[in-house]
């Protein structure tokens, strides 16, 4: 399975899926832990996990997290503003009977707004 792997400034490791296949592939392997997961609010994005649980992060890894979530989503390729990012452990999510790959119900999301400048300021 092809992933992307980020490092934050922490030196905390971020695995964001690729596509449909290996979104479900992280959120299958993920279900049921404890791992912070973000996601945009929009479709189209890969599911980040941070993989940490103790400590928990920070919020400032957790905003760092949900800008490469944003940085690669569909609403940031067409929109080029602020994204919406929910963020939930993977004790919140499920997987509804005859789902697409890549298709996960929430419950209790966070939601954070990564800002445009940051978005960009991780781009270069």
């Amino acid at each position: 399975m092809n992933f992307r792997k980020i490092t934050l400034k922490s030196g905390i490791s971020v695995i964001l899926g690729k596509d449909q296949d290996s979104n479900d592939y992280l959120m299958e392997d993920f279900k049921g832990k404890q791992n912070i997961i973000l996601h945009t609010v929009a479709p189209g994005s890969p599911f980040g996990i941070i993989d940490k649980t103790e400590p928990k992060p920070k919020k400032s890894e957790i905003y760092e997290a949900g800008t490469y979530v944003a940085r690669y989503s569909q609403d940031w390729r067409d929109n080029q503003k602020d994204i919406k990012v929910s963020v939930f452990t993977g004790k919140n999510i499920s997987k509804p009977r005859n789902a697409k790959p890549g298709m996960w119900s929430v419950e209790k999301a966070k939601t954070i707004i990564i800002k445009k400048k940051d978005i960009i300021n991780i781009t270069k």
